[in-house]
């Protein structure tokens, strides 16, 4: 195996962990990280999403106690039970809008120009979620949520189909705009991230397992190894961080970084492939 094909498949192992939490769109990160190192083709997406993997496990690790309490209970608190109902519920549309136009969107939308703007278009609902009064919240905790609370933060997911808008920036800012707390948001956002990356990682590998071999091993146990790592140190982070700090600072991260990636694409400093 290619020494530097595996450093890369590292780098891009960290930016998928760094990001896939952080309301940043990791898919919009690794698609220009890509582009950058000239990782292209078929092989390459199914990579990209199947490292999501390795930062799912950290996710699981970090919220163990939760999930392990969860599942002793189910047979006895309704409490568990509807926690893990509301998670099934917010999984599904996501399951639903993937098969019927995840094609669709892959070839059409996955362009850095469409990516950068919707960073820009991201960090300002972020500026506006924000700006809400303190009243408007409703739902303390997770466990605090109705199954209609859960059904329309997982059709808010479904906006992170368009590359860039982010995943966890969908959930964690539009749950917050459904009455969630920054909390709760959050912590619906990494439960509902498990069995959508999970799914969307086992169904490429199957889908597109004509495209891969034994000798492509290496470089995906790399990817996925860097990307638990670097999840595992984001996923800590952001859990203190949310305690005392608002996603103001991502919100001009996201506009500051989408303006120049449209600036270099248009005036033909960087060439950022397709």
């Amino acid at each position: 195996m290619d020494i530097v094909l595996l450093v890369k498949a590292a780098i891009m192992g960290i930016v998928e962990g760094l990001t896939e939490f952080l309301p940043i769109s990791s898919t919009g990160h690794l698609i220009l990280a890509g582009a950058l190192m000239d990782l292209h083709g078929d092989k390459f997406k199914v990579f990209e999403i199947a490292i999501q993997t390795g930062a799912i496990f950290a996710v699981i690790l970090v919220y163990w106690q939760k999930i392990h309490s969860t599942v002793v209970a189910l047979p006895r608190q309704a409490k568990a039970r509807r926690f893990a109902l509301n998670v099934i519920i917010g999984f599904l549309p996501a399951v639903v809008l993937g098969l019927l136009f995840g094609s669709l969107i892959k070839a059409t939308l996955f362009t850095p120009v469409v990516v950068a703007s919707t960073f820009i278009l991201g960090g300002f609902v972020i500026l506006w979620a924000e700006k809400r009064p303190p009243g408007a919240v409703r739902v303390e905790s997770v466990d605090d949520m109705t199954p209609w609370d859960a059904l329309k933060v997982g059709l808010v997911q479904c906006f992170a189909m368009i590359p860039g808008t982010s995943r966890s920036g969908s959930t964690i800012i539009g749950g917050m705009l459904l009455g969630l707390s920054r909390k709760a948001a959050t912590d619906f956002s990494f439960f509902l991230a498990m069995p959508t990356l999970i799914g969307a990682g086992v169904y490429s590998l199957y889908k597109e397992r004509a495209l891969l071999s034994v000798a492509d091993i290496p470089l995906f146990a790399v990817g996925l190894l860097f990307s638990f790592l670097s999840a595992w140190l984001c996923v800590r982070w952001l859990l203190k961080y949310i305690s005392t700090h608002t996603f103001v600072p991502f919100a001009y991260y996201r506009i500051v970084f989408g303006i120049v990636v449209l600036a270099t694409a248009w005036s033909g400093m960087v060439v950022w492939a397709e």
